[in-house]
């Protein structure tokens, strides 16, 4: 009887539990998994697997080891995301097993891709742990308080609302909202707290205040609980202008919320400003401002009037509105006006309209190769998007002196006036000739 009960505890122990409490691994779920590892100063290497999985039960041993060898040195904890699907679902989890590394930013957990040995194991954390100590040496660091980061992502930039403050300040804004229905007591908001404070701060600086994020404890607010037929925890609805709320059905980390977030945001954007380089200034700006700037340099007005300059201009802004979730920034000049500039994008003179994209950090461009038309240009900026295309380095590894020119009046161009030269006293009996 003893030998039977011995193989059972270990089937049992094999096949729905990997861990035990006498273990140094710290088995994690969601009732806890937001004390122990985001309130935490410590360093963690979390493991999320499934108890059927057969990579995950040759990882045990492994995985104990690492946790008895690096016992109070870096925390080691596991979490059954068979049974804590919404945990794993939480951090991506999409195979098993798999294993993050929660640092510094609790909020920002990174994916371990090391082998699967204790040694492999101990050596990811002790470099892990080198890098968040001189980080916290220079500065860079400085640990959690209550799962926030001490440099920002505190609740500060998340609007609380109230059964008597949610009209005036949601309905018919011209913002977007994203609102957070929560219990004080749920495990899932607590979790999802830290996250949503970290992403509004985020949000709020990258969209300039035109998505916001929101909380309702919906336990107090049951009006608005009950209006927007509350039955979970947590709850999030996006509200727009003019529409009717619809749930938020995303990830829950910040990466995620900050994600839709922009999305919401540039759908809602205006286009991008197109803008004629008159001076330098607006070269800079613009191209500092944004990943890529995109400069078209077009046909002089003589060569195509103002309906011809007009019509590439449509072409330019039809792609700015299409590539707005892009953020991209767009600008245009006449052939000749900055050669310096032509120059050094590799347009030369010649060959108008002509298109570079320029990457202003690292003074990298790809050109137009293919028509300046839209299903050109949308297959240029296509490539681009995707990481593909070729590229070369900006002519002097910087911009070259831009010219201060007078911005575009709209009109057609005039030839410059000629001096009249009077002829009447010229007597052309008198020239030689041969001369002639």
């Amino acid at each position: 009887l003893r030998l039977v009960g011995t193989v059972l505890c270990t089937l049992f122990l094999a096949v729905n539990c990997l861990y035990s409490a006498s273990d140094d691994v710290i088995e994690l779920t969601p009732t806890n998994f937001h004390k122990e590892v985001i309130q935490s100063e410590s360093l963690w290497l979390v493991e999320f697997y499934a108890p059927w999985c057969g990579h995950c039960q040759r990882l045990t041993p492994e995985w104990k080891k690492a946790a008895t060898a690096l016992k109070g040195v870096v925390k080691v904890g596991a979490v059954d995301a068979d049974k804590h699907q919404s945990l794993g679902g939480q951090y991506g989890v999409r195979g098993f097993p798999t294993i993050k590394i929660f640092g510094a930013n609790k909020n920002k957990a990174e994916d371990y891709q090391g082998g699967r040995t204790s040694d492999a194991i101990v050596d990811a954390a002790l470099s892990a742990l080198r890098s968040l100590v001189k980080d916290r040496l220079s500065g860079r660091g400085g640990g959690y308080s209550s799962g926030k980061q001490s440099g920002g992502g505190d609740k500060k930039d998340v609007i609380e609302l109230t059964d008597d403050s949610f009209d005036k300040n949601v309905i018919n804004s011209d913002d977007v909202w994203m609102v957070e229905f929560y219990a004080p007591w749920c495990g899932h908001c607590k979790n999802l707290e830290p996250e949503w404070a970290a992403a509004a701060t985020e949000v709020k600086e990258q969209t300039k205040g035109k998505v916001k994020l929101a909380a309702v404890d919906a336990t107090v607010n049951q009006m608005l609980a009950g209006r927007y037929g509350i039955r979970g925890f947590p709850t999030i609805k996006i509200f727009q202008k003019g529409e009717d709320p619809v749930d938020y059905d995303g990830g829950r980390t910040r990466s995620d919320i900050i994600a839709r977030a922009l999305d919401l945001f540039s759908d809602n954007a205006p286009p991008p400003e197109l803008l004629e380089i008159i001076n330098e200034d607006i070269l800079k700006s613009t191209c500092d401002a944004h990943q890529l700037c995109i400069i078209s340099v077009l046909p002089h007005i003589l060569d195509t009037g103002a309906s011809g300059r007009n019509s590439y201009l449509d072409v330019m802004l039809k792609m700015a509105e299409k590539y707005k979730k892009k953020m991209w920034g767009w600008l245009w000049t006449e052939a000749g006006a900055q050669s310096d500039l032509e120059s050094s994008l590799g347009i030369g003179g010649f060959g108008y309209p002509a298109m570079a994209a320029v990457n202003a950090r690292k003074m990298k461009f790809a050109l137009l190769k293919g028509s300046f038309s839209e299903q050109g240009i949308n297959e240029f900026l296509r490539e681009l998007s995707v990481g593909r295309g070729s590229t070369a380095p900006v002519g002097g590894g910087a911009f070259p002196k831009i010219h201060s020119v007078e911005p575009w009046d709209g009109k057609d161009g005039e030839l410059p006036v000629e001096d009249d030269i009077d002829l009447s006293d010229v007597d052309l009996d008198d020239w030689d000739k041969d001369e002639l």
